[in-house]
């Protein structure tokens, strides 16, 4: 682990930047960035009693040990001069440029950040902030070394604080560094968390590894040198290393119940070889000698994680039969594995280090993209920050396309969130999902390692609104949305059109003579709208009534009791929105259940059936559940308006892998949402039993005509539980 260097200076500083930056313009920028801060900070005191400008000094030396660019680590020096100093982001830009100034003023606005408050105002700038994150990942990387620093000064702070600051890191900042894959700076934040939330379980592991310290080293130090003779025998070129285990992760093995004896990897060996070819050579020439365990193999080479980590993992029986972990990697590798997304720092061309390491982030920290769509959308501060806090820093899955590539979702996504994770078109035209070779219902939970295919059609009407409420990750919801809202834009800028072609028709004013007018150009300004379009959307959605237009257009006042009738018209309509689905002759305000049996439509004939304490029920007449109970039948009927219901039907077809595939576009095509099915298989046929949700009996009709002319259905119906 990392410690805080009280007699940290400058010169030391500026010795270890140089085995790396050799730029004589870069350094004399990161010099000017110190003159500047220390006479800013001059006089000020830490509460360890040191000058203030050891902090800055410490936060850019961590930053060293991954290689950071130049205005990173001018930036680190800076970092809290506005926040402390009263440094205008004028100042720090006139004297050391945008970029750098960028920097200091995204980590002073990260400074501000507190995940543990509640109140409105502080949400809204957390929102703020967090979006901002996404405008230069190096103001990240500042703030973890910044965190880091000042966790190895944490022992100033009461006990309370301590364990607050400790729970807020291990909450919000680890798991961003592990996206990122700075695993040097995770592991050190990770264990000075422990240190501090949970002492005593952090100084026992401590103990338990000094005890077993020397006889640790000796076995490693026979089985590097057994290793190393082996390699070279064979001619490959390597460096070997004794590598020391987590204190974290061996706490949080010990938290899933494991014993302390059955940790098998506090023996562990780490191998460099020049290419990749060599590892998988090395991996063999290992396994002819020391059997490895099974089940403990893995390629992370072939299949790399998300914060780009590649490796090959094995535990083998080793010298004295004890258990060894070896990691094998090459030299670029290790350099990923260590600073993640500023390995970039380390081979970077002049002037794109920017450029090269967003891309990265944008592919790295998909997060931040669902942040930047929660923007767009009016959702209340609460809502934003709980789906912040549930997509960014919850538990993820690592799902496969049919050609083997990785697509990382939050748990609990469904094949819907997968097809919008691929594309806006896949999304909009899914009818069915295949997961590991069987078809799945679209609301199915996806699992690690599941393998997706999703079956389109590019005839489809397009997404379900019911997919709002399968959906697990914010960028589905968006697309989705995005789709209705496309859609209702379109059908009321047609609508709008229509309506007010009649109303001129009716005037007799052509169209060309309406909008030539200056009169139409003072229309549109008295009703604060920009364009053509906006008025025919208005219109067409409702907001705008074309008397009001024509009014206006003709210079015409409209009388009082037209306002307060116009008032009326639209309440009335409102009122009859929220009638209830089933009129009940005689009785209001009793509660309404529709019979999951026999499900019954608008269309079906029905009857009320009075159960005791849960209000009516309503069921088709020829369910069979009512035909014997006469006493508490009650007659009802269908109101006008209604929502969308489910029922269910049960199609018969010959054996045929695509007969659901077809059954489910022939409902799509209808705007028919399939809600599940569940499929039988026998010798002589396949029996599939669908939820669908319709308007009414005459569409469910138009269904099962469609589907019965599919060639492989022989039959279909609709069945009662």
């Amino acid at each position: 682990m990392s410690k805080h260097q009280k007699d940290l200076t400058i010169d030391k500083l500026m010795d270890k930047i140089k085995t790396y930056i050799t730029d004589e313009k870069e350094l004399d920028i990161i010099k000017e960035a110190y003159k500047f801060a220390y006479e800013k900070h001059f006089g000020q005191k830490r509460l360890t009693g040191e000058e203030y400008i050891i902090h800055p000094l410490n936060v850019a030396y961590i930053l060293t040990r991954i290689n950071a660019d130049y205005e990173t680590l001018s930036a680190a020096l800076l970092h809290d001069t506005i926040e402390d100093c009263n440094v205008t982001k004028e100042e720090i830009e006139e004297k050391f440029g945008h970029n750098i100034m960028t920097l200091v003023e995204g980590v002073t606005k990260i400074n501000k950040l507190n995940l543990s408050g509640t109140t409105e105002a502080l949400i809204n700038n957390q929102r703020k902030i967090l979006v901002g994150l996404s405008e230069d990942v190096r103001v990240i990387i500042i703030k973890l070394a910044d965190r880091l620093n000042n966790m190895q000064t944490l022992f100033v702070h009461s006990e309370k604080k301590q364990k607050e600051t400790a729970k807020e890191t291990l909450d919000i900042l680890t798991p961003i560094a592990d996206r990122l894959g700075i695993n040097s700076i995770k592991q050190d934040l990770e264990e000075l968390c422990l240190r501090y939330s949970k002492p005593d379980e952090y100084y026992d592991i401590v103990e338990k590894l000094n005890a077993t310290k020397a006889e640790r080293d000796n076995s490693v130090a026979k089985m590097i040198e057994s290793v190393s003779e082996l390699l070279n025998k064979h001619d490959i070129k390597h460096e070997i290393f004794g590598r020391s285990k987590s204190i974290y992760s061996i706490y949080k093995k010990l938290e899933k119940g494991k014993r302390f004896s059955e940790i098998y990897d506090l023996l562990a060996l780490r191998i460099l070889v020049d290419t990749e070819q060599d590892c998988y050579q090395a991996l063999g020439i290992i396994h002819s000698k020391y059997r490895p365990k099974p089940r403990r193999f893995k390629d992370y080479i072939a299949m790399p994680k998300t914060n780009m980590y590649q490796s090959l993992h094995t535990t083998v029986f080793g010298v004295d039969g004890q258990l060894f972990e070896i990691q094998i990697r090459t030299y670029d590798m290790d350099r990923v594995a260590e600073y993640g997304i500023a390995s970039h720092w380390s081979y970077k061309e002049k002037g794109s280090v920017k450029a090269v390491m967003q891309n990265e982030m944008e592919q790295k920290l998909q997060f931040f993209r669902a942040i930047m769509d929660l923007r767009k959308e009016q959702d209340n501060p609460e809502e934003f920050v709980n789906t912040v806090k549930k997509e960014v820093f919850q538990n993820m899955i690592y799902v496969f396309t049919p050609l083997g590539d990785v697509i990382e979702l939050p748990n609990g996504s469904t094949p819907i969130d997968f097809a919008y994770k691929v594309h806006s078109k896949v999304g909009d035209h899914a009818v069915g999902a295949i997961v590991n070779s069987n078809m799945v219902p679209l609301d199915y939970k996806l699992k690690s390692d599941d393998i997706v295919k999703i079956i389109t059609n590019n005839n489809s009407i397009g997404p379900s609104r019911e997919w709002l409420n399968i959906v697990a990750t914010t960028q589905a919801k968006n697309k989705i949305k995005a789709f209705f809202n496309k859609a209702s834009k379109e059908e009321n800028l047609k609508k709008g059109e229509e309506i007010l072609s009649k109303e001129l028709r009716k005037q007799k004013i052509s169209n060309d003579e309406f909008w030539g007018d200056e009169k139409s150009k003072k229309l549109l300004a008295d009703l604060k709208i920009n364009s053509n379009n906006e008025l025919y959307s208005n219109l067409g959605s409702g907001k705008l009534s074309i008397s009001v237009v024509m009014d206006n257009y003709l210079k015409k006042e409209v009388s009082k009791d037209e306002k307060i009738l116009e008032k009326a018209t639209k309440n009335s309509q409102k009122q009859s929105d929220n009638n209830s689905l089933i009129s009940i002759a005689g009785i209001d305000d009793i509660k309404v259940n529709l019979a999951s049996c026999c499900n019954p439509v608008p269309g079906d004939r029905i009857v009320g059936y009075i159960t005791k304490g849960y209000g009516v029920t309503i069921h088709r007449m020829v369910c069979p559940n009512v035909s014997n109970l006469d006493e508490r039948l009650i007659e009802v009927k269908w109101n006008k308006e209604v929502s969308k219901l489910p029922t269910n039907i049960l199609v018969r077809a010959s054996s045929d892998n695509n007969s659901l595939i077809n059954i489910i576009s022939k409902a799509a095509n209808n705007d028919i949402p399939v809600r599940k099915f569940t499929s039988r298989h026998s010798k002589e046929d396949d029996s599939i039993e669908l939820t669908v949700l319709v308007n009414n009996k005459e569409q469910l009709l138009k269904l099962m005509n469609d589907i019965k002319m599919i060639p492989e259905v022989t039959d279909v119906e609709r069945f009662i539980r």
